[in-house]
């Protein structure tokens, strides 16, 4: 794979930006930055045709226009995985922080979060939170190098879910954060920024 000429930095279900900041700011490898806001959520107003989870893909798909990295967290994971099958010409490496991948995490010890996150978060669009889906099979024929960051006190994500996508992912390197929670990518920016570098360099 090349190096990308585009980090492209995916939020989570909040759709926060700032969340991803301290990280992006750390980062040293050459190439265009991008915190993408999703339509919407957070301070980005809503767009007509970004009424569903296809729809949020495709819009970022369409910002896929060069080498890109994908950088995403939790929820912004699966869609990482899916603009990555999308555009697997494009997409060069992957970061996922936190995530399902878009995998089955029943039985792998996950806290569900998403009543506690509608409820708190009434105003944004509920389509994100009621996605479901396996993509395990796709897992399983992605050829970029993805780079797992997981946090070994995090309730939504736990370790577990972060190792069975390395058992499925034919590239795939995990690393785990001494008492990093669900915003680890967040808060460990400064130990994290290095190890991401240093994923984005491979090829």
């Amino acid at each position: 794979m090349p190096t990308p000429s585009k980090l492209l930095f995916l939020p989570g279900a909040s759709g926060n930006t700032e969340f991803w900041r301290p990280l992006a700011n750390q980062l040293t490898i050459s190439g265009s930055k991008v915190i993408l806001g999703y339509p919407g959520f957070g301070q980005e107003p809503s767009v007509p045709d970004v009424n569903n989870f296809d729809d949020l893909v495709r819009t970022v798909v369409s910002h896929i226009d060069q080498p890109t990295a994908l950088i995403a967290q939790s929820m912004g994971g699966v869609i990482a995985v899916l603009a990555a099958l999308e555009k697997p010409e494009r997409v060069t490496h992957l970061v996922l922080t936190v995530t399902s991948g878009g995998i089955d995490m029943n039985g792998l010890g996950a806290q569900d979060w998403r009543h506690g996150f509608v409820g708190a978060n009434s105003s944004l669009p509920d389509w994100f939170v009621s996605f479901k889906s396996d993509l395990t099979p796709e897992l399983r024929g992605m050829s970029q190098p993805v780079l797992l960051l997981w946090g070994d006190a995090d309730p939504f994500s736990p370790v577990a879910v972060g190792q069975r996508l390395f058992e499925l992912l034919p590239d795939a390197r995990l690393h785990v954060v001494s008492g990093g929670n669900h915003d680890l990518a967040n808060v460990h920016a400064q130990q994290l920024a290095p190890i991401v570098d240093a994923h984005l360099l491979r090829t």
